[in-house]
């Protein structure tokens, strides 16, 4: 792995949902088309990440929390999505453009039988299509829900953070098609450092609900690959709000396990010695 790590930090305060990001990340990587039709869900048309969903652009609608008709503007961009949606001053629209976590304990990796998951020279987390052999133990070990099996094949496929194009020192393609600078693509020192100001200048504009999300090296997954600023409450967006790496009690199931196993043979070893001593 290179020294330095290098992720995704999207900021929904800018996200205007114009879903270039979904567009430019299924054009560069080839992803099947995966529904045309409104769910019924405001704008939403693919739902939530998954085999042909990589990147997923979220429209959520609320009541506002205090009655404003607009964000202040501040340094680097006011939300484009608090204009009232149907011309009132009652609702506004939360954005946010999800994406693979590419996380720092990642239990993909960990439950992963065939080394189709592995963790590149960049940090991040890619499965390798040929390798998959379709056993689908990755799904429910990813804790935000990301991994998904196509239905034809099986096979498990999700976010490579543009694997081919960061070899080419190039920037993931919804980063680059991104026209609001929502999604930021980088080391993620620099990305977390630019996070922190950005929540500074958004809580001195008076947007006290800003907060970071995956960006902290000691929750549950050791910390996110692709972190995210928020307008509200994790669960608001679909996101858990402690995740956890599923494998974190491996060690001590295996160690468990490793103890029983030992007990079982030292008493068929007994069973056998008394066996022997009996024909005696």
């Amino acid at each position: 792995m290179s020294e330095e790590r290098v992720g995704f930090f999207t900021d929904t305060s800018v996200c205007i949902g114009c879903k270039a990001c979904e567009v430019a990340c299924k054009e560069w990587n080839a992803i099947p088309e995966d529904g045309l039709s409104l769910t019924g869900m405001s704008y939403d048309n693919t739902q939530a990440l998954g085999a042909s969903t990589w990147r997923h652009v979220a429209f959520i609608e609320q009541p506002r929390p205090d009655g404003r008709t607009e964000l202040p503007v501040v340094e680097g961009g006011a939300s484009a999505q608090e204009t009232a949606v149907d011309g009132s001053d009652e609702l506004r629209w939360l954005m946010s453009s999800d994406v693979c976590k590419h996380c720092t304990h990642a239990a993909c990796l960990d439950v992963c039988p065939t080394g189709s998951l592995f963790r590149t020279e960049f940090g991040t987390v890619v499965v390798q299509e040929d390798i998959c052999n379709g056993c689908g133990y990755c799904v429910p070990a990813c804790p935000y829900g990301v991994i998904e099996q196509r239905p034809h094949d099986g096979r498990a496929f999700k976010c490579t953070m543009c694997y081919d194009r960061l070899g080419a020192g190039q920037e993931p393609a919804c980063a680059k098609a991104c026209p609001t600078e929502s999604i930021q693509f980088g080391p993620l020192d620099e990305l977390r450092e630019r996070a922190a100001l950005r929540v500074d200048q958004l809580h001195e504009a008076g947007v006290t609900e800003a907060r970071l999300y995956g960006d902290d090296p000691d929750d549950g997954v050791g910390g996110d690959g692709a972190f995210f600023l928020l307008l509200d409450q994790p669960e608001v967006y679909g996101l858990p709000p402690d995740p956890v790496v599923t494998t974190r009690d491996l060690p001590a199931m295996w160690k468990h396990a490793g103890a029983a196993a030992l007990s079982l043979l030292g008493g068929v070893a007994a069973c056998f010695a008394l066996a022997g001593r009996g024909r005696r």
